[in-house]
């Protein structure tokens, strides 16, 4: 058995990685690392040292990636950051999902059986347009499935921990930020999941026996949530001085932001995920990664301790809407 790692540089890709090695959880030398950046990178010389199989992949050139995945019979397919394929509703193949299918069909033309594919922790049907392309591959692999022609596991990736401050009114300078109002376009609540945990959980269910998992598509996030509210009064403890929240429509929430430089564009399409949020489509009641988790004696990280870390050291990692991403 190998497995081919797409995005295995990116935020969750590389967490995925770097659990499957710290934890010993497969012999290194049947992964395969797909990265659009030069394979001979001297970066990536601690890999080759482990006897990691090193390739080259990029989206926009489908042989690439057929190559990439030969020989493979598992693929770890993290979604493509490039959210900008999403704006402006992008119709169907157009979208981010026009990526995925093309990874996709060089997965079954390279011979892969199985795909596991990193969704994100919304409903279905969903009104965040962040859901898009991730329900339109969601159905590409089932439809595949009933035609015998592949085999999958979707996981839905919780949202991170670590991600806060975008749904937070683009909190981004943290200690940097003195606003005491922050505009949003609604409220809900939200399961947050650290990045490690759902690293964990995901690099347990890929490694596992294909059968385990099969046709299964399941949530890995941690059942507790916070609202933005909620959010606001632990915030204004670390930041020492009161931040509230203003629900505002869709409508204000963007010009707010469009006349603040923002690319209103890219504030249209992420002003839909407070539509979701005050759905209660971020409310998750899977338990899958809390047993995951207590099975291996761990237990999930919680959303006040990443809050405390990122205010107190005024730092975050890449802040991009999901698990691309990425």
């Amino acid at each position: 058995m190998s497995i081919a790692l797409t995005s295995a540089t990116g935020k969750l890709g590389s967490a995925v990685l770097q659990a499957i090695l710290d934890n010993e959880l497969i012999d290194p030398a049947e992964l395969v690392v797909c990265t659009s950046s030069n394979p001979d990178d001297k970066r990536f010389d601690a890999l080759r040292n482990q006897k990691i199989t090193v390739r080259y992949n990029n989206f926009d050139e489908p042989d690439s990636l057929e190559r990439a995945f030969s020989g493979c019979s598992k693929l770890f397919l993290v979604s493509t950051p490039r959210i900008e394929m999403d704006y402006n509703d992008a119709p169907l193949w157009k979208g981010r999902e026009a990526h995925h299918r093309a990874a996709i069909d060089a997965a079954v033309k390279a011979g892969v059986k199985h795909i596991y594919y990193t969704s994100l922790a919304f409903g279905n049907p969903s009104k965040a347009g962040v859901m898009r392309a991730h329900i339109r591959t969601e159905k590409y692999l089932n439809d595949l499935a009933d035609q015998g022609t592949i085999d999958f596991t979707i996981i839905r990736e919780g949202l991170y921990n670590e991600s806060w401050p975008l749904y937070f009114g683009y909190y981004f300078g943290l200690l940097e930020d003195k606003r005491q109002k922050v505009v949003v376009a609604g409220d809900g609540p939200i399961s947050w999941t650290a990045i490690s945990d759902m690293a964990f959980g995901t690099a347990k269910i890929v490694v596992a026996p294909s059968g385990e998992w099969k046709g299964k598509t399941l949530y890995l996030s941690q059942n507790k949530t916070w609202t933005l509210e909620r959010m606001s009064r632990l915030i204004s403890t670390w930041v020492h001085q009161d931040v509230r929240v203003e629900v505002v429509s869709r409508e204000e929430f963007v010009e707010h932001y469009a006349t603040k430089g923002m690319e209103k564009a890219s504030v249209e399409w992420w002003s839909t995920t407070y539509d979701a949020l005050k759905d209660g489509e971020c409310d998750i009641k899977d338990t899958t990664l809390e047993g995951i988790l207590k099975e291996a004696g761990r237990e999930p990280k919680s959303f006040e301790a990443t809050v405390g870390e990122m205010l107190k050291h005024d730092r975050g990692p890449g802040l991009i809407p999901e698990n691309s991403k990425g």
